[in-house]
């Protein structure tokens, strides 16, 4: 079991940046990692994956470009740098851990759950 705990959101404006972090309880140095989001009346969705040495990242179309996932393995952090933000982009955002798929992102599964922070973007 392990524990995702993340910080890092709040209330920027439009074409602003936050970065997101999200610090584990333990190691998760074979994990796959990523975040997700979910805005009012909608479902979750995927946002960003990578593997855990960090050599495959994969993005959802919507912030290609704009939002950028890091890893240190070595603080059991991982990060979501987030730029040239949009009202679009308004939501929660969880980080998740998938422990089955340390090698690919392609089939981004998490087992495990932050409880989420919020981002709000203005107009």
């Amino acid at each position: 079991q392990v524990q995702l705990v993340e910080s890092g959101g709040g209330l920027v404006q439009a074409g602003g940046s936050l970065r997101l972090s999200c610090v584990a309880s333990r190691t998760f140095a074979t994990y796959a990692m990523g975040w997700f989001r979910q805005a009012p009346g909608r479902e979750r969705e995927f946002v960003a994956a990578v593997t855990w040495r960090g050599d495959s990242i994969r993005y959802a179309d919507s912030v290609k470009g704009r939002f950028t996932i890091s890893r240190d393995n070595a603080k059991n952090t991982v990060y979501l740098q987030m730029n040239s933000l949009t009202p679009e982009d308004t939501a929660v955002y969880y980080c998740a851990a998938d422990p089955k798929n340390s090698f690919t992102v392609a089939r981004f599964s998490p087992d495990y759950w932050g409880q989420g922070t919020q981002v709000t973007v203005s107009s």
